[in-house]
């Protein structure tokens, strides 16, 4: 029996835009079809609307357990909601304990009872000395693995090195499983010389040599394991060119950005704005864009928020210290509007949205069988958003647990009217109406 049937004028399917009806049964899409005759079940007409699917953002910091004064499931999963996503992929940091061990798996899963609102997965973390906890990690369900090549400001989670990670990438490389890099490689730790509030003293303290090294040390690992490497939150245009030719040569090696790469510019960031601070850092304009132009040819993959907020005190707004405030960018509900309203500018179009915030990132996370298309067959995973429309983000209608961003009052375009997981709707007009409703997502 039929549940639910969404119309919609613009369907961005596989196949391209069309004026389609999507049919719903028990949580999955059973047919796209071009007309319905009324049933026994609802249908939802979303007029001109874009009906896409649910995006998916494998880049979460949601600190629970142990930190959930910094965010936690049950506000990060409702910002999810509000913002079009219906799966996330929580980071093996910033909780505590970090989730490196199978005792630590246990507790970051039951961290979650009854406050998940969106799907939610989970990457498992590598640090120095963790390699025999990779297995028992893969049998519990992790999706992959996470390992810094610097500091992760986190002391429970250390660095690793190329040694370490020789130890671990076969047994990546044998599940086929994906391994995910922070790509900065320091000398000596952080130096910043100059004014500690100066924005320009704090990007010169991460020159792009750091991330173009461990880029480098990692493609040569990709190569020596046949392990997929996926680096995160690429940030160096300069990493562009030995990423090309990596692909060129049939590595399995995908690469992110974040939506603050391609929105925000150096030269626009005031002395003492922390908010802006995030590693590696939001780099100049003619950097940014050869990262837009490297997303439209297919060098970038795909893009993630890298959502990680911390309590105001933390940003060192007061202070303006770029050396002391937490480095990250909250900004998980406005993934979709902040991307689109970057590819607006710079001639992206829908069926690139699509592509970037829902088909390659299911790909990555094991779940492209299932999640981030609208195809027969699919979880009915929906958004249905208004790509003309122009708002302001205000303090009023963030969901994060605090209402820090940097994107506040910024104009974007693309407001979420509905969202739908597997065919129940979760969220409409700016009212959730539907909670608990999110799975965790196992391997």
């Amino acid at each position: 029996m039929i549940d639910l049937a969404i119309k919609s004028e613009r369907v961005i399917t596989p196949g391209g835009i069309k004026n389609a009806v999507v049919i719903i049964e028990r949580g999955l899409i059973i047919d796209v079809v071009n007309n319905i005759t009324p049933g026994d079940f609802e249908i939802i007409d979303a007029g001109n609307k874009v009906l896409m699917p649910g995006v998916i953002d494998p880049h979460v910091h949601i600190n629970e357990p142990g930190r959930t004064e910094w965010e936690g499931f049950d506000t990060a999963t409702k910002a999810a909601i509000a913002g079009g996503i219906t799966t996330l992929v929580d980071m093996p940091l910033n909780s505590s304990p970090v989730t490196s061990s199978s005792a630590a798996w246990e507790q970051k899963i039951n961290s979650t009872d009854g406050k998940l609102h969106s799907d939610c997965g989970f990457w498992g973390g590598v640090i120095p000395g963790n390699e025999s906890d990779i297995e028992p990690l893969i049998r519990n369900g992790a999706l992959g693995f996470k390992a810094f090549l610097t500091h992760s400001g986190i002391e429970e989670f250390p660095n690793v090195t190329e040694s370490e990670l020789r130890k671990v990438m076969p047994v990546m490389a044998a599940y086929g499983l994906p391994l995910l890099v922070h790509c900065e490689l320091s000398n000596s730790g952080h130096p910043l010389y100059g004014s500690v509030q100066s924005y320009s003293a704090y990007l010169a303290s991460r020159p792009k040599a750091w991330e173009d090294h461990a880029i480098a040390l990692m493609i040569k690992l990709c190569s020596a394991f046949n392990c997929h490497v996926h680096i995160v939150h690429l940030s160096s245009a300069d990493s562009i060119e030995q990423i090309s030719t990596a692909k060129q040569k049939g590595l399995p090696l995908t690469v992110e950005t974040g939506q603050h790469y391609l929105y925000f510019n150096a030269e626009d960031i005031e002395d003492g704005k922390t908010l802006f601070k995030c590693a590696p850092p939001i780099r100049e304009k003619e950097n940014n864009k050869k990262l837009w132009h490297a997303l439209k040819n297919g060098i970038i993959d795909f893009v993630a928020t890298d959502h990680s907020p911390a309590p105001p005190a933390m940003k060192e707004l007061i202070s303006g210290d770029f050396r002391k405030a937490w480095g990250g960018i909250s900004s998980l509900q406005f993934a979709l509007p902040v991307l689109w309203t970057v590819a607006k500018k710079q001639g992206g179009t829908l069926l690139d949205l699509a592509v970037w915030l829902c088909e390659r990132p299911a790909l990555l996370t094991g779940m492209s069988k299932r999640k981030g298309k609208i195809q027969k067959g699919y979880d009915a995973d929906l958004v249905v958003w208004d790509p003309e429309i122009e708002f302001t983000v205000k303090e009023n209608f963030i969901h994060h647990r605090h209402h820090l961003t940097p994107y506040l009052n910024e104009r974007l375009f693309g407001e979420v009217s509905q969202t739908f997981i597997r065919g129940k709707k979760v969220f409409e007009n700016g009212s959730f109406t539907r909670l608990n409703s999110g799975s965790i997502i196992l391997r």
